[in-house]
């Protein structure tokens, strides 16, 4: 099996008002796949889906109820602390819920973390460890 990440489904409890969350907060454009069912945002070679909680549940055959800590984060990595400060007070300004302001961390970078409207996790690091491309990919080492 080949090392990828193709698509990341979230399970939203209200699709417009996630819509309206990525495309205002993030400012991330859709995709020309999108339609009323289901969003699409093309990431660095990937793509992320906004797709109603109960659907999705239903199509991996799963009990859609479910709540606290989901288990996993998503990671926007910026390119310097200062960098990490700027995108919390623009995601603050539009609606994010900043769950952990940035700080200092253990592992020697810089995190902070942002809540959407369905409670998935978003960490807005700097990490000293990483370094990204102009497009904002992961150079490997």
């Amino acid at each position: 099996m080949e090392q990828r990440l193709t698509i990341v489904a979230l399970g939203v409890r209200n699709l417009e008002e996630s819509r309206a969350f990525y495309g205002v907060a993030f400012g991330w454009s859709e995709t020309k796949s999108s339609n009323e069912s289901i969003a699409f945002f093309q990431l660095n070679g990937m793509l992320l889906s906004l797709y109603p909680r109960d659907k999705l549940a239903e199509d991996a055959a799963v009990d859609p109820a479910g709540s606290g800590f989901k288990g996993y984060t998503l990671a926007y990595n910026c390119r310097s602390k200062v960098e990490v400060d700027k995108t919390i007070n623009y995601l603050r300004l539009h609606g994010a819920d900043v769950v952990k302001e940035p700080q200092e961390v253990f592992w020697g970078g810089y995190s902070s973390y942002i809540a959407d409207p369905d409670g998935h996790l978003w960490e807005i690091a700097f990490n000293p460890y990483l370094k990204l491309d102009d497009q904002g990919n992961i150079i490997p080492e």
